[in-house]
């Protein structure tokens, strides 16, 4: 499977200010799955980039795309309304529980404006910018991502797929 993490900052785009988020995720990805992390960027809060990376790396065969940054209320941050304009099917289910999760911590959480879909064969799941919630948001997807790959790529590896009745 291959990865990718796309850190959305203009700070970051510019070199005012340094990713955390972004190599925490790929730290998380290779050292907690099997996967590989195939395509990294930061870029800056603009509506056109992000899609653009989203598209190109989607129709290159990424499997699993994590955003990082730029769902929150600010007026730059457009990474929820690009993601939809890339996603042909929106997944609430993975938002919800990464909200639901983030406020059992923080009252903050429900500003979160991120979401989460698929597009072709590529789940695309935003995340917050905070390293701290990165970390605990991927606590919540760790235990699901393999199954939800699979179910994507129609290869399951488990006998859960094909029970009998």
């Amino acid at each position: 499977m291959q990865i990718g993490i796309l850190t959305v900052s203009d700070r970051g785009a510019r070199g005012d200010y340094e990713d955390r988020s972004g190599p925490i995720l790929a730290d998380i990805v290779q050292n907690r799955t099997p996967w590989q992390v195939s395509q990294r960027a930061i870029v800056p809060d603009e509506m056109e980039t992000i899609t653009n990376t989203l598209i190109a790396w989607c129709d290159a065969g990424v499997s699993l795309i994590l955003t990082s940054g730029g769902t929150g209320f600010s007026p730059r941050d457009v990474t929820p309304e690009a993601t939809k304009t890339v996603i042909e099917r929106e997944t609430p289910g993975i938002a919800e529980a990464l909200r639901a999760e983030s406020l059992k911590i923080t009252r903050h959480a429900m500003l979160s404006r991120a979401v989460a879909g698929i597009r072709g064969q590529t789940l695309i799941i935003n995340m917050p910018g905070n390293p701290k919630a990165v970390r605990e948001n991927m606590e919540v997807l760790l235990p699901i991502l393999p199954h939800a790959l699979e179910l994507l790529t129609e290869a399951p590896h488990s006998e859960s797929h094909h029970r009998q009745v």
